[in-house]
């Protein structure tokens, strides 16, 4: 295969401005991706990319997408089995390694489908080349935004499957010699029902590498289904139980040296002097590195090293910002908001409503820190490291051991959480490890962040400062809409576009000065907006005297997928019948990654005044679910995430830095306070949606709103506190 480099021009095509680009050859002659293989097989022939057959007649799935909890790899491996018509029992699955030709570009194809751009099926063989390019040059391996079922799982795994199906019934064809319309697939089998004869997939996967992929293979309708739409188990979850799951804080390897960090406390900051000649004087140090904001110890292990990193007394810069406070920041996205100007006048004979709402910086808080370990070593690097971009994180590592990409091997393991911590930007602990081992070539180095560290240095979620603004025609429906609002322009602007119909509306974005450093957190722009706008939907409902679920029926009464989900949460939850004395529900829902979900929370005060969340009940739609107790287990886990974030988490900054250093200070929700969830799916006809991120955006809101029907009190700031709580939970 020819060698693509990063300042090469795209060729083959490229997406620009949301058009297709096409180079020499035009559509018909754009390669086909499928047929984009490794050169070193070993473990027998590849199908198709994603498609490898054992002489023992084992399917290997291979999946451009990494294990952090969420289990969507089963999945994946589940669509490509069904068109496959693969015994389940005999699939293998493995993560894709970080190398170019296994790109995703099938990520690009599902954010273009959320987006309303839809691809022609003439068109299908040029965009899925094109966006492979277009990966392949951006080092695109990401698992994130929900897309790993509903774009990676569509347009990838079926259709992997399904050509590696017509690829073996073909090899089939030519060794019984009858035509292949007289030959099924089952069972990791193919049969010719007339004559008797069968024959493995194993048998028959040499001869059918050598058949060229068909570029537009008949897929199975959902009616024919057999797997799809099955509870199939986990494999990695025993190991993850019995402790032999490997993530990057394992990693254990043959002169291992270990090293512990210390970085400027506040962002930007630089390291001005360090005196190293104590810690480098204590038992077990091997080297003390200085790096640009940063200063680490390697020694033989990680206590040595991090009780010679406190012996140190490193001076950091401030970058000027050693005095900001969180005060400071929501004053400068006021400042930002106010000169965007106030919203259009309400019509004179309309009923006005205005609120402001705010929602701090939050942490990932991943329950392992970020840990990387490097060897660089006689002009190669390796890494090995848990990350959501192991094709990006091979370049970081590259940029920093001054070497090129192909001679970095990345070898991704499980992350202990991370929904959006270990994407592309913030590779920072990659780097670092990277840095310190080039010191200590050729040794291998480990650098462990403390958990002091990962809480103070993260990505945070941005806090956003919004001003709404809606006027009330005499019918109580919203005749006009304004929002005012700091954040970026197309993700949050995506976000706080409202699915309701609410006459003229007016959305307006400012981008206030960035003090921490920012990033993706689980649900994106929609765990901030979810929470504006359903909080706000509420308001508008009490200020219209109507029940605030009568209230959406009425707005959503021509969109009958979010009414479906409505109702469903709605029955679910028994809203209307009689509750126990100092109890109260609230409703939400919000549309996003393709998915529809709806979440009513019943709540009541404990005697201190913190919020108890008793209950949560959800109703989805994404279409249909592929592994229904993993998707349930994703919504669950969306719940219990959003709901920590609603009623314990946030970061402050006191003197430029995070005060925040570990868990005490950051709660959540724990055995004690968690909320029995009851999860109910809506088949629909629609397309396949995400469900990594849709369980966190209305879990908030929904508490919000059960607390002002419980008190008459309306929360406009995470975390929820009601005037009578305590500054912490119980």
């Amino acid at each position: 295969m020819r060698k693509w480099t990063r300042r090469a021009v795209i060729g083959a095509g490229s997406l620009l401005g949301g058009g297709l680009v096409l180079g020499v050859g035009g559509v018909v002659l754009a390669p086909n991706r499928l047929r984009i293989r490794p050169d070193d097989v070993t473990e027998g022939p590849h199908l198709t990319t994603w498609v490898r057959i054992t002489p023992d007649n084992q399917v290997v799935a291979i999946v451009p997408h990494c294990e952090m909890g969420q289990g969507a790899i089963v999945g994946l491996a589940m669509m490509l089995a069904e068109e496959l018509e693969a015994d389940f029992e005999s699939v293998r699955i493995e993560e894709a390694p970080a190398v170019d030709e296994f790109a995703n570009g099938y990520i690009l194809r599902g954010f273009a489908a959320e987006a309303g751009i839809g691809v022609p099926q003439w068109l299908t063989r040029a965009v899925d080349y094109a966006t492979f390019k277009v990966a392949a040059l951006g080092d695109m391996q990401l698992t994130g935004g929900s897309t790993s079922t509903r774009a990676t799982g569509v347009y990838g795994m079926r259709v992997a499957g399904a050509a590696a199906r017509e690829m073996l019934i073909g090899a089939a064809a030519a060794r019984f010699g009858v035509p292949g319309t007289e030959l099924s697939a089952r069972g990791s089998r193919i049969l010719h029902e007339p004559s008797g004869r069968t024959a493995s997939y194993g048998e028959l996967a040499s001869e059918a590498a050598r058949i060229r992929p068909p570029a537009r293979p008949w897929l199975k309708p959902r009616s024919e289904f057999r797997l799809v739409g099955t509870s199939q188990p986990r494999p990695d979850l025993p190991g993850k139980v019995n402790g032999s799951a490997e993530y990057g804080i394992d990693v254990a390897l043959p002169d291992m040296l270990v090293a512990a960090i210390a970085q400027a406390p506040v962002p930007g900051g630089t390291l001005d002097s360090v005196d190293a000649s104590l810690a480098e004087s204590m038992p077990g140090v091997r080297k003390v590195v200085a790096l640009e904001n940063a200063v680490a110890v390697v020694a033989d292990g990680y206590w040595q090293a991090t009780e010679a990193l406190a012996a140190l007394e490193p001076k950091f810069g401030d970058a000027g910002r050693g005095s900001v406070s969180s005060a400071d920041i929501l004053g400068e996205h006021a400042a930002a908001l106010d000169r965007l100007g106030a919203a259009p006048g309400a019509p004179a004979d309309a009923l006005n409503v205005a609120a402001e709402y705010s929602v701090p910086y939050l942490a990932h808080a991943s329950l392992e820190p970020m840990a990387a370990t490097a060897r660089v070593a006689n002009g190669r690097c390796e890494v090995w490291a848990g990350t959501q971009d192991p094709l990006n994180a091979r370049r970081v590592a590259a940029e920093a051991a001054g070497l090129e990409p192909d001679d970095v091997a990345m070898h991704n393991l499980h992350s202990g959480g991370s929904f959006g911590r270990r994407l592309p930007g913030g590779f920072d602990y990659v780097a670092q490890a990277v840095e310190i081992a080039k010191s200590l070539e050729p040794r291998p180095v480990k650098l462990i962040w403390s958990r002091e560290q990962d809480m103070q240095h993260d990505y945070y979620r941005d806090v956003v400062l919004m001003r709404m603004q809606a006027a009330l025609g005499a019918d109580g429906r919203p005749v006009s809409w304004s929002s005012r609002f700091t954040g970026m322009p197309f993700m949050d602007t995506m976000a706080a576009e409202p699915f309701y119909p609410v006459g003229e509306s007016d959305l307006q974005v400012a981008e206030p000065p960035v003090h921490l450093r920012t990033g993706s957190w689980r649900s994106v722009a929609w765990s901030q907006h979810v929470f504006f706008m359903e909080s706000f939907i509420d308001e508008l409902a009490h200020a219209a005297g109507v029940d605030p679920l009568a209230y959406r029926r009425r707005l959503l009464a021509n969109e009958p997928r979010h009414l479906a989900v409505l109702e469903r949460a709605a029955a679910m939850a028994g809203w209307g019948g009689a509750l126990p004395p100092g109890r109260a529900r609230g409703v939400a829902i919000a549309e996003c990654f393709g998915s529809i979900i709806a979440e009513v929370a019943e709540i009541s005060l404990s005697a201190s005044g913190d919020i108890r969340v008793h209950s949560v009940d959800a109703a989805v739609d994404c279409g249909y679910t592929v592994n229904p107790n993993q998707a349930r287990a994703q919504i669950e886990g969306g719940i219990v995430f959003g709901l920590s974030a609603a009623l314990y988490q946030e970061i402050t900054v006191r003197d430029g830095a995070v005060v925040q250093r570990s868990f005490p200070d950051y709660g959540m929700i724990r055995l004690a306070t968690a909320p029995r969830i009851r999860v109910d799916f809506i088949d629909s006809d629609a397309e396949l949606g995400g469900l990594g991120e849709p369980g966190v955006p209305p879990v908030a809101p929904a508490v919000a709103n059960a607390l002002f029907s419980l008190t008459g009190e309306r929360l406009r700031t995470l975390p929820l506190r009601p005037a009578a709580a305590a500054l912490s939970p119980a």
